[in-house]
């Protein structure tokens, strides 16, 4: 089998559509064999073009001439680097230089936004027609960069290599009879989530449906239309879908048989809303990073149902442990540690940060899980969320799931702000469930009856919805910062 990832393309379905590109312009197909001859011709497009291992940027809105570019770059040679068109203006030129990107290949809509001198190519313009053979990488060889979010300071360029995710192709691909599975993706391609969904489902040869972004009318038309069986999103994203009931009335929604969520926590209420709007499908909560990759939880072993906001148990092909604050082994709660071979092989041109991995080769996520007696893991916030007020070390996560309880509230966003006596207190945002009704004291009571006195919210503020970050995760730091706006306005 191919050590090249940009091979693992079903080849067995020539006539079977791979992507269908649906957008405001109208709708592109490409049958496995069209998506073949598509990527090798790019392939040798490129090949003529860059030196072996050169990094090749991708900035576009999701489509199928994104996927083309992101397989044939890699059978070129070189390795793709997906990069959000969400990025404001100085830190989009920091990736693009800190990638060492002198190509990039671009869309109408993003070529304006390029701050660099790179040479851009137009990823809606096919390449001439060619064959070419792929060029066969070392295991080790870098197959792609990854940016992360850079919420905390400069984003990272995480190195993953070709053995890294062939590993997690193999672990989640399984062979589809042709024309039986339609995936719909409207998260950005340039995050794990979609680029890793999207991967598997091509290597299983199911039919990718591909939304430039997540819209939700464009969305559920979408789904409709292609009578989608399965979806593939972040937990925001669906929020957002089931707070538009009326884009959802008399729709034929039977098709969908799965909803895998994942990247980001989901409310309980999420779960039971799924439920009632696809009746026919299973609701799967999963985990990932970019660092250590998708394949971390499975369900029981034993058969037993997974809980709703637990992402289930240890999958037998990872290592997984939980450690405290001094890096020691704990049970029930504690910074989850991963060891597997999709681990990242370190960042890109960033001496300055540790790589997050153990000496004995555990990747150290800062993401805090309980385990309960079933073995079954539940987020339970981020280590560097945590923020200390009066002394008292609250974790925002905690202090969601407690809202998320109250059975009017949706969705909660909790994050800290400023104070004089206590250094910082947190602070709310949520939405509510839709035709329910809750006044400010009577959430805050809710947390008061329920938590320490030192982590319920001073301030909880109701919003129509939660703001998302360029990756559809709830944007903190924006939130943080209107949250200071109102309180300064209260004043």
């Amino acid at each position: 089998m191919s050590r090249n990832q940009g091979d693992r393309i079903a080849a067995d379905r020539p006539d079977t559509p791979a992507v269908v590109g649906v957008g405001p312009e109208g709708t592109t197909t490409l049958t496995y064999g069209e998506l073949e001859a598509q990527v090798q011709a790019r392939a040798a497009q490129l090949h003529a073009r860059i030196r072996p291992g050169q990094t090749v940027g991708i900035l576009g809105l999701n489509s199928p001439a994104w996927l083309v570019a992101f397989y044939a770059v890699q059978r070129a040679g070189g390795v793709p680097v997906p990069v959000s068109h969400k990025l404001p203006a100085v830190t989009l030129g920091y990736v693009l230089r800190d990638a060492g990107v002198e190509l990039l290949l671009v869309d109408d809509y993003t070529r304006d936004l390029v701050p660099t001198d790179a040479e851009l190519l137009d990823l809606a313009t096919p390449a001439p027609p060619s064959s070419f053979t792929s060029v066969v990488p070392q295991p080790q060889d870098t197959a792609m960069i990854l940016y992360t979010s850079g919420s905390t300071g400069r984003p990272k360029g995480v190195l993953l290599s070709q053995a890294s995710h062939l590993w997690v192709i193999d672990q989640t691909a399984r062979t589809v009879a042709p024309g039986s599975t339609r995936v719909l993706i409207s998260a950005p391609l340039y995050h794990m989530n979609a680029l890793t969904n999207s991967q598997r489902s091509l290597a299983s040869g199911a039919t990718v449906v591909l939304l430039p972004a997540f819209a939700p009318e464009a969305f559920v038309d979408a789904l409709e239309a292609h009578e989608v069986t399965e979806l593939s999103g972040v937990p925001p994203m669906f929020a957002m879908l089931l707070q538009r009931p009326e884009l959802l009335a008399g729709r034929d929604l039977s098709s969908v048989r799965a909803v895998y969520m994942g990247s980001a926590p989901a409310a309980p209420a999420l779960f039971d809303q799924l439920r009632e709007t696809f009746p026919n499908a299973e609701i799967l909560f999963g985990y990932g990073t970019t660092e250590s990759g998708p394949v971390v939880f499975a369900p029981h072993p034993a058969g037993l149902p997974t809980p709703d906001g637990s992402v289930g148990v240890a999958n037998p092909a990872v290592e997984l442990r939980l450690v405290d604050e001094q890096g020691r082994p704990t049970e029930g709660r504690g910074v989850l540690e991963i060891r597997n071979p999709a681990l990242l092989s370190g960042y890109h041109n960033r001496p300055d940060v540790p790589v997050p991995v153990t000496p004995d080769g555990f990747h150290h996520t800062k993401d805090v899980f309980r385990v309960d007696e079933d073995g079954f893991h539940y987020f339970a916030g981020r280590e560097d969320d945590m923020f200390t007020s009066g002394g008292e070390n609250v974790f925002p996560r905690s202090v969601e799931q407690v809202l998320e309880t109250h059975p009017a509230v949706d969705q909660a966003v909790v994050v800290p702000v400023p104070d004089d006596l206590k250094g910082a207190k947190p602070v709310a945002f949520v939405t509510l469930r839709p035709g329910s009704a809750a006044d400010e004291q009577e959430l805050k009571e809710h947390v008061l009856g329920r938590l320490e006195p030192f982590a319920h919210p001073r301030r909880v503020w109701v919003l129509p919805h939660i703001p998302l970050s360029s990756t559809n995760k709830a944007d903190r730091e924006g939130l943080a910062a209107r949250a200071v706006e109102l309180l300064g306005a209260a004043r």
